[in-house]
């Protein structure tokens, strides 16, 4: 997925694991790599379930108070969004769409360097953002939510010099009220665990 800037050094140490269904193209599936010190989770299928889990069990404070979670649900045009919660009662926020996006990239080296969102163009994820905005237009939460699949970094930005079209779609969205948040990860062959917020540099 991708163009993997920043996770395809060659020769690197890689985990994979074997496809459960024999009818699958591709036998393997990439799930970690060794970039320095540290694990860079690569696997795109896990971020929605992670964060799922997460918003269950209170990890998410900016996301608590909705009793109900929902995973793959139509909305939009053609769309579905990767978690929708609800709760019952009046208000803006009775509804809260949640687009979950994996962030692997980080092209310095030192402790200061952002991830950062795209690693190539998305029109897909452009397209993402015009819908949540609509979402907040019609009186529901929008957030989107950047899932950094490392634990060395503090920060997170958007790569607006790969894709410029996405960094002016997110400006727009979050004028419109579309909320952001970014949260790192604790790696390990064994388990992938939420770590904190990281600090937002939009």
């Amino acid at each position: 997925p991708g163009s993997m800037l920043s996770v395809n050094e060659p020769g690197s140490e890689v985990w994979l694991s074997q496809a459960r269904n024999p009818e699958r193209k591709l036998k393997f599936t990439w799930e970690l790599i060794r970039v320095g010190s540290s694990l860079v989770g690569i696997n795109t299928q896990l971020p929605n379930a992670i964060v799922a889990e997460a918003v269950e069990a209170g990890m998410f404070p900016e996301l608590g108070g909705y009793p109900s979670l929902r995973r793959e649900v139509k909305y939009g045009e053609n769309s579905r969004i990767d978690l929708l919660l609800e709760k019952d009662g009046p208000g803006k926020d009775h509804k809260c769409y949640v687009e979950v996006k994996n962030v692997t990239m980080k092209r310095g080296a030192g402790a200061d360097d952002p991830a950062e969102f795209p690693d190539s163009v998305t029109k897909r994820g452009a397209k993402h953002l015009v819908e949540l905005a609509a979402m907040v237009d019609e009186g529901a939460r929008a957030v989107m939510v950047y899932l950094v699949q490392r634990d060395d970094c503090r920060r997170f930005t958007i790569a607006d010099d790969i894709d410029p079209a996405y960094a002016t779609g997110l400006d727009a969205a979050l004028a419109a009220g579309v909320e952001a948040l970014c949260y790192g990860c604790r790696m390990s062959p064994e388990k992938i665990e939420i770590d904190g917020p990281l600090a937002l540099d939009l």
